[in-house]
């Protein structure tokens, strides 16, 4: 099978991490970039994409020129349209990487410069559907415009899925344990919520989570079943959910073991027998990582479990699996 060729509009966190992925991909790459687009400047998407702050240098020969960034050997276009005023030629996907798909008329920026399909990096409710991979990923069907949702999302979405086929959910709340992100200020400042206006890194801030409206999205059977929210802590990468269940009927023996084994079941769920810590879990690929250890259970009802999630290595990671999935649904539908 042939590459999918990918555009990336927009090289903050997740666009810049989606490229490390693709570069540190082992040959034959499934993956092959016909251009890349942000507005900061070609120069410094080079020295930010070089040195990362959470995941280090990258172990890959970098140059410019002027309209190109060269990444071990391979030439791709590189411009600063705030707009995506380009011309895409043999794209499958843009991966929109901005943050700014609220329109309609953003959103379709892909397809006007000549993409076949466009793949948001969060949430968006101008997309055709919203998708998690692990959960109605059947929902792809022919759209053009997809949402990934969020990296909270993707993490808690397959999990309650699961667990509810397993015991049978009657009801839950979830508590994201997030890292702070470039949405937070470093002093305080204002922002549009007064907790959030305070410095992220000084400061563990209580918040709320889109996870709850997008879980009841892409699985419209949680809406009444499912609440969250979130607390931003001052770490820089790696976040967990934190779940409290009320099930049918919950295993009378090792219920740790039947966790194990849901995991073992589902690709993207990853599980840890450890004592671990966030940083521990930097770099890990899956959407969600058991810690197995931090579970707890309370008669035959009650269970807390507890997961990791890199909320940028995953989720690009997401991105990426959802390029393959997106072009597997245009050969079944055949497009």
């Amino acid at each position: 099978m042939r590459p999918i060729k990918l555009a990336i509009n927009g090289l903050g966190r997740i666009g810049r991490t989606i490229l490390r992925q693709v570069v540190l991909a082992k040959a034959p790459s499934p993956f092959h970039i016909t251009h890349l687009n942000d507005i900061c400047g070609l120069e410094m998407t080079a020295y930010l994409l070089r040195f990362d702050s959470v995941y280090g240098e990258l172990p890959a020969h970098i140059e410019t020129t002027a309209d190109t960034l060269v990444l071990d050997g391979c030439r791709i276009p590189f411009t600063e349209s705030p707009s995506f005023d380009v011309q895409l030629s043999d794209t499958d996907i843009v991966l929109d990487c901005t943050g700014k798909a609220h329109t309609r008329e953003f959103a379709e920026l892909g397809l006007h410069a000549g993409a076949d399909k466009v793949l948001i990096s969060g949430p968006s409710s101008v997309a055709d559907v919203t998708v998690v991979l692990g959960a109605n990923e059947a929902d792809i069907a022919d759209a053009r415009i997809v949402s990934n949702a969020s990296c909270t999302t993707n993490a808690l979405a397959p999990l309650i899925k699961l667990l509810d086929q397993n015991w049978g959910l009657i009801s839950a709340h979830m508590t994201t344990i997030h890292c702070y992100t470039g949405s937070q200020p470093m002093v305080d400042a204002p922002r549009g919520d007064m907790a959030r206006s305070r410095a992220g890194a000084l400061s563990m801030v209580p918040t709320t989570t889109s996870a709850e409206a997008l879980v009841a999205a892409v699985l419209p059977d949680m809406a009444s079943r499912l609440t969250g929210s979130a607390v931003r802590v001052p770490t820089a990468s790696v976040s967990a959910i934190d779940i409290v269940a009320q099930f049918r009927e919950l295993p009378q023996d090792d219920v740790v073991l039947e966790l194990r084994e849901i995991a073992d079941s589902a690709e993207l769920i990853g599980y840890t027998d450890y004592p671990n810590v966030s940083a521990d879990m930097r770099g890990r690929p899956e959407s969600v990582i058991l810690a197995l250890p931090e579970t707890r259970q309370l008669g035959r009802q009650q269970l807390r479990v507890f997961g990791w999630y890199d909320n940028e290595w995953g989720f690009s990671a997401r991105m990426l699996d959802m390029t393959q999935r997106l072009m597997k649904a245009d050969f079944e539908t055949g497009d």
